[in-house]
C-alpha cells in the first residue's frame, strides 16, 4: 500500500506534456489481435491499465516489446489461453471487454471474464452483447462471456443510448464481417475516431467515425502498422483545472485544443483566463473564481471525467455551482471526501450543489474512484496543511507519474509506502 502526501496552498506554475490517451490505447491495443501481424505503436501512456492489457494480450501469445512510450507488438501467435488465466487482469479494468469484438472479428468466436473498472454506477454491456448478435453471433452469458459465430455479417445496428464502448466493441467485430455494418447513434468522442483512424490504416474501411453514423464495410484481412496515439483530453483537462484550483499558470503542451473546448469554455465562465494556441493551452488562475453550471454529456458536451475536478473547482467558486451527472449514477462518492476537508456540498440524486468559496483543510481522504482520485490530488494541492490520500491503485490505472508532474509544477508533493 502506498500513500501520496501533499502539503498543500503552492500555486503551480510550468509546462507539462500530455502523452497519449488512455481511452484510445485501451482500444488500440486489442484492435491489433484483428491481424496477424507486427505492430509499432507510439505515444502510449505508462499507466496500470496498459501494463494490464499489455500482460493479457501475452498470455495470448502476443509478443510485446516496451521502448519508452513506444510498444512493439507481434500478434502472428495469438492463440490458446484460458479464462482462468486473464482473469486476474481482465477484471481489474474496464476496457477488457474490447477483446470480445477484436477476438471475435479473428476467431469467430470469443471467451472473457466479465470486465472490472471502477465502481461508479451501473455499467451494463448489453448494447455490446445487442451489436454482436446482430452480427450473427451467439451469446452465452453464464459464468463468463461466450459469443460464437459461424460467420459475421455486416447489420444495421441502432444503439439505445450514446456508448463509447460498445461503439467501438461493434467496429472492432464487424471490421472484417461479410458486407456493410452501419451504426447509429454511436458515439462521437476524440478517441472513437482515434480507434477508427487506425483500424483504417490496418487496411479497415471505417467512415463516418466522429459523426454519429459510422459505416463500416467488411474487409477480408488487415495488416501491420505504425501509429501514434492521439493526446489525451480528460488527462489535460485535469492540469488545466489544476491551474484553477491552485491559483496557477500552466502550460498544458501536446493536445488538440479543439477536444478542449466545453472545458475551456466553463473555466472562461468561471472568469479564468484561457488562451489557445496550435497544439497547447495556457490556463491562468484569478482569485476571483465566478461560479457556473455543468452538465455531463456524451462529446462535444463536458465529459463526465471530468466533473470530479470540475467539483473541486467550485468549492472556491464565489456563489452556488451545480453538476447534473448524466452519464454514471455514482459518481458522486467524492463527495464526501471533500466534505472532510471542509467542503460545502449537497448531493439530490444526480445532481451536486456547491456553496462557495470554501477553505479546504488537510485530511486523510481515499481515491474512490480513477478521476475520483485525480479531484483528491487536486483538492490536496489547494488545501491548508498536509493531506494524506490513499488507494492510489485507482489513481495509477489512468495517470501517468501523476506525484512527479505535480512536482515538477512546484507542488509539494510525495509518494510514500504506507
Amino acid at each position: 500500500m502506498e500513500k501520496i502526501i501533499i502539503n498543500g496552498g503552492k500555486s503551480l506554475k510550468g509546462e507539462v506534456i500530455i502523452t497519449g490517451a488512455k481511452n484510445a490505447a485501451l482500444g488500440i491495443l486489442p484492435a491489433t489481435v484483428l491481424a496477424k501481424d507486427k505492430f509499432i505503436i507510439e505515444n502510449i501512456p505508462d499507466i496500470q491499465d496498459i501494463k494490464n492489457y499489455i500482460s493479457i494480450l501475452k498470455k495470448m501469445g502476443a509478443k510485446i516489446r516496451k521502448e519508452g512510450n513506444k510498444l512493439r507488438i507481434d500478434t502472428t501467435n495469438i492463440g490458446g489461453y484460458t479464462v482462468e488465466e486473464i482473469c486476474e487482469e481482465s477484471t481489474k479494468m474496464r476496457a477488457s471487454y474490447y477483446l470480445l469484438g477484436a477476438l471475435l472479428g479473428r476467431n469467430g468466436e470469443v471467451e472473457l471474464p466479465l470486465p472490472g473498472g471502477c465502481d461508479i454506477g451501473a455499467r451494463p454491456i448489453d448494447l455490446h452483447i445487442k451489436g454482436f448478435a446482430a452480427l450473427g453471433g451467439e451469446i452465452d452469458l453464464k459464468g463468463s462471456i461466450k459469443i460464437k459465430a459461424n460467420k459475421l455479417k455486416g447489420a444495421n445496428i441502432y444503439m439505445d443510448m450514446v456508448s463509447v464502448g460498445a461503439t467501438i466493441n461493434v467496429m472492432l467485430a464487424s471490421v472484417k464481417a461479410e458486407g456493410l455494418t452501419v451504426i447509429e447513434n454511436a458515439a462521437k468522442e476524440p478517441h472513437v475516431v482515434d480507434i477508427a483512424n487506425f483500424l483504417n490504416l490496418m487496411g479497415a474501411d471505417v467512415k463516418g467515425a466522429g459523426t454519429d453514423v459510422i459505416k463500416v464495410r467488411g474487409v477480408k484481412e488487415l495488416h501491420g502498422c505504425e501509429y501514434s496515439v492521439v493526446p489525451d483530453q480528460i488527462t489535460a483537462g485535469t492540469y488545466m483545472i489544476a491551474a484553477g484550483v491552485t491559483k496557477g499558470n500552466i502550460l498544458v503542451k501536446n493536445i488538440i485544443p479543439k477536444h478542449l473546448e466545453s472545458i475551456s469554455a466553463k473555466l472562461k465562465e468561471m472568469g479564468i483566463e484561457v488562451i489557445e494556441y496550435d497544439d497547447a493551452i495556457r490556463v491562468i488562475g484569478t482569485d476571483d473564481i465566478k461560479p457556473c453550471n455543468v452538465k455531463t454529456l456524451p462529446y462535444p458536451g463536458f465529459p463526465t471525467d471530468l466533473q470530479q475536478p470540475m467539483g473541486v473547482l467550485m468549492c472556491f467558486a464565489n456563489g452556488v455551482s451545480t453538476i447534473r451527472e448524466s452519464i454514471f449514477e455514482n459518481r458522486f462518492r467524492y463527495v464526501n471526501e471533500l466534505q472532510k476537508m471542509g467542503a460545502s456540498i449537497q448531493v439530490n440524486a444526480n445532481t451536486a450543489v456547491f456553496t462557495g468559496p470554501c477553505k479546504l483543510y488537510a485530511a486523510q481522504i481515499n481515491a474512490t474512484d480513477l478521476r475520483a482520485g485525480a479531484a483528491m490530488v487536486l483538492a490536496g494541492l489547494a488545501a491548508e496543511g498536509t493531506t494524506q490520500i490513499s488507494e492510489l491503485k485507482h489513481i495509477d490505472r489512468g495517470y501517468e507519474n501523476i506525484e512527479e508532474i505535480f512536482k515538477s509544477l512546484g507542488a509539494d508533493i510525495k509518494r510514500v509506502k504506507n
